[in-house]
C-alpha cells in the first residue's frame, strides 16, 4: 500500500520528461536548451557518468565467475537470459531483476529493462542508421497497419541535426535504401571482411557490405569535446559504461548538454504511473509517481508533459490515465494503446571458415562490425514476403589452433596461437504491425500496488517466410564469397523482445480513430503531452531505430516549445 502526500506543494515546471534513456535524455537537452526549466523523472536510481561504472576497467579474472552467468543469475534475469543477450556478471548491474519486476505472458515475449539514469542508452549496440523514403510509405502502399502521418523529407533535417551532435561514425555510399548520414570517419573493415565484401559484391550486383554506422566518436568536434567526450579507444567494454564518453549516451552527451543550461532538476526513484488530465482545461496539468523505496506518491506539474519511458511502459502510463475525457486510456479513442507491438527479429542467418589469410591479425577490438543493407523487395527483386532484412556480422580470429589434444602441454601451447579465421553474418528482420501484437494490463499488482503487464505478441506469417530467406540468402552470399564448412543457423525459439527494439504501442497517425498520436507526436486529445520513443512508431523497418527516436524527440521538442509561446498547447 502506498500513501498520498500534498502534490500541490511540489514546485512546478516548465516541462516534465518521463524517463531518461536515449530518447528523454534527446528530450531533457532540447527543452533545457530552449529556455524550459525542466524535471527529467526517472523510475531507477542515479547513475553518475564514469563514478557509476564499476566493472568499466575490470579484466575477467577479477570477477567472481570470470563475468560468465551464475546460476542464481539465471533465476533472477531469467528475460535477458533466455535471450542470450547478456546479465553476465559485467553488466548484470544495469539490467532490472524480472524476479522483482515481474510480468505475465500469453505469449512468450523477452521484456529487457534498465531502470536508472540513462536506461538502455547504456546497454544499447550504437548501430545507428536513417530510414529511407520507403520506410515512411510501406504501410500506405501496401495497405498494411496505417500510414506514416510524415515522410523521409519531414525527418531529414532533423537526423542531420542529432547525428552532428551524437556523433555517428560511418562510410558514405549513396543508397537509396540505406540513406547516407553526417558522418564522421569510418571504422575500418578488417582483411578477411574486405575479401568476403568483394566476393559478395562481385557475386551480386546490387548488393552491398559496408562498416557498420555506429554512435561512436572517431574524430570528436569541438562540441563534444567540450561535453567530456573523446574518441573510441577499441576497447569494446561499451554495455559496461564507456568513461571515455566515446560512445552515445545520456551521461555522455544530452545530460551534460541539459545540466549545462542550469535548466534541468533530475528526480530519481519516482515510478510515473499516471499522466494528469483536467477535463476542464482539456489538457494535462502534470503527472502522478509512487516513490520506489518510500511508497509515497506525489504529483508534479508541467506545462508540457513528454513520455519517454521506452514504448511499453509509456503506454502503460497511458493506460492507466483515465479520466471522464480519456475513460479508455490517455489518447485511446482508437483501442490501439499498446497494441501494434513490433520488434527487429533476428538469430537467423550463416557462418563459416575463410582460408588464405592466416599470417593476418587485427589490432584492437572494435565495438562495431559490418552491415548489409536490405535487397530483398528493392529494385528488381520480388520476394512472396513484404518488406526486408539487413544483416549484421564481422570476421575475427578466436584462440586456439586446430589440434587433437584435449589437454595437456600441447592443447595449453594450441591457445596462444590464433585460430582460423571465420565469418558470420546474421540478420534484422522488418515485422509487420499487427494489432493482435499487444499488451494489457494484468489484475496482479507489482510491490508498489501497480498493475503489472501481460504480454501477447508473437511473430506473423509475413517473418517466418521472411527468415528463411535470411538464412538462404546468407549462405548463399558466403559461399559465392569463397567462405569455407558453411554452416546455417536459424533458432526458431527466439520470441518478439529479443532485438531490443519494441515499437509501436501508441502509434502515430493522421486520424484518433485509428492511433494515438498525430504527425507531431502530441497525444490525441491531450495536445500538451508528446510521445517520442518507440511507442510513437507506425512500422518498424529492419534498420535499428534509435537514430529516428533521436530525430522525432528533437522535432517533436522544436515544435512544442514554439507552441508554447504561441500559447497555443
Amino acid at each position: 500500500m502506498y500513501f498520498q502526500s500534498n502534490g500541490k506543494d511540489e514546485v512546478t515546471f516548465d516541462a516534465i520528461v518521463v524517463g531518461s534513456g536515449l530518447s528523454g535524455g534527446w528530450a531533457a537537452k532540447e527543452l533545457t536548451e530552449k529556455g524550459l526549466k525542466v524535471a527529467m523523472i526517472e523510475r531507477g536510481r542515479e547513475v553518475k557518468h564514469v563514478v557509476d561504472y564499476p566493472t568499466a576497467n575490470l579484466d575477467s579474472w577479477e570477477f567472481e565467475h570470470r563475468g560468465r552467468v551464475d546460476e542464481k543469475a539465471k533465476k533472477d534475469y531469467w528475460a535477458v537470459i533466455r535471450t542470450g543477450y547478456a546479465a553476465n556478471e559485467e553488466v548484470r548491474h544495469f539490467f532490472e531483476n524480472d524476479a522483482e519486476n515481474p510480468y505475465e505472458e500469453t505469449r512468450r515475449f523477452d521484456w529487457i529493462r534498465g531502470y536508472h539514469t540513462g536506461g538502455r542508452s547504456l546497454m544499447w549496440g550504437k548501430q545507428s542508421y536513417r530510414w529511407n523514403e520507403r520506410d515512411f510509405t510501406a504501410n500506405g502502399e501496401e495497405g498494411v497497419g496505417i500510414d506514416w502521418p510524415l515522410r523521409y523529407k519531414d525527418l531529414e533535417p532533423w537526423y542531420a541535426y542529432v547525428e552532428k551532435f551524437a556523433g555517428i561514425s560511418g562510410s558514405v555510399e549513396n543508397l537509396d535504401v540505406l540513406p547516407d548520414s553526417v558522418f564522421q570517419p569510418a571504422m575500418e573493415l578488417n582483411c578477411v571482411e574486405k575479401h568476403v565484401k568483394a566476393g559478395i559484391e562481385k557475386n551480386f550486383p546490387g548488393r552491398h557490405m559496408i562498416i557498420g554506422r555506429a554512435a561512436h566518436l572517431t574524430q570528436p568536434t569541438e562540441e563534444q569535446l567540450a561535453l567530456g567526450r573523446g574518441t573510441c579507444q577499441y576497447r569494446n567494454r561499451c554495455s559496461r559504461g564507456c568513461p571515455y564518453g566515446a560512445y552515445f549516451s545520456t551521461q555522455g552527451a544530452t545530460l551534460p548538454a541539459a545540466i549545462k543550461t542550469g535548466n534541468l532538476t533530475q528526480i530519481h526513484d519516482k515510478i510515473v504511473f499516471q499522466v494528469i488530465y483536467d477535463d476542464e482545461k482539456g489538457k494535462a496539468t502534470g503527472v502522478r509517481a509512487i516513490d520506489q523505496n518510500t511508497m509515497e506518491v506525489k504529483e508534479y506539474y508541467a506545462k508540457v508533459i513528454f513520455l519517454n519511458a521506452s514504448a511499453i511502459n509509456s503506454a502503460w502510463i497511458m493506460m492507466q490515465s483515465t479520466s471522464s475525457r480519456h475513460p479508455n486510456g490517455l489518447g485511446n479513442e482508437s483501442d490501439q494503446l499498446g497494441r501494434n507491438i513490433m520488434d527487429h527479429h533476428l538469430d537467423a542467418g550463416a557462418g563459416g571458415t575463410v582460408e588464405g589469410f592466416d599470417d593476418k591479425y587485427y589490432y584492437g577490438r572494435r565495438p562495431n562490425g559490418i552491415y548489409i543493407p536490405r535487397f530483398t523487395n528493392w529494385g528488381s527483386d520480388k520476394r512472396e514476403f513484404l518488406r526486408g532484412f539487413g544483416y549484421q556480422g564481422s570476421a575475427s580470429r578466436g584462440r586456439g589452433m586446430e589440434t587433437e589434444e584435449e589437454f595437456g602441454a600441447a592443447f595449453k601451447d594450441a591457445q596462444t596461437k590464433p585460430g582460423p579465421w571465420r565469418m558470420h553474418i546474421g540478420g534484422f528482420g522488418e515485422t509487420l504491425p499487427d494489432p493482435n501484437n499487444r499488451f494489457t494490463l494484468s489484475e496482479k499488482k507489482d510491490k508498489w500496488g501497480l498493475p503489472i503487464i501481460n504480454f501477447d505478441a508473437g511473430w506473423g506469417d509475413n517473418e517466418w517466410k521472411m527468415r528463411e530467406a535470411m538464412v538462404n540468402e546468407a549462405a548463399n552470399m558466403l559461399e559465392a564469397a569463397g567462405v569455407k564448412d558453411i554452416y546455417t543457423f536459424h533458432n526458431k525459439e527466439k520470441a518478439p523482445g529479443i532485438g531490443i527494439h519494441e515499437m509501436g504501442t501508441a502509434r502515430m497517425g493522421n486520424d484518433p480513430k485509428t492511433s494515438c498520436l498525430n504527425a507531431n507526436n502530441q497525444v490525441w486529445g491531450a495536445e500538451n503531452v508528446f510521445v517520442t520513443d518507440g511507442a510513437a512508431m507506425v512500422s518498424s523497418s529492419c534498420v535499428n531505430p534509435s537514430l529516428t527516436y533521436m530525430a522525432l524527440t528533437a522535432r517533436a521538442a522544436a515544435f512544442a516549445v514554439d507552441k508554447l509561446k504561441k500559447m497555443e498547447i
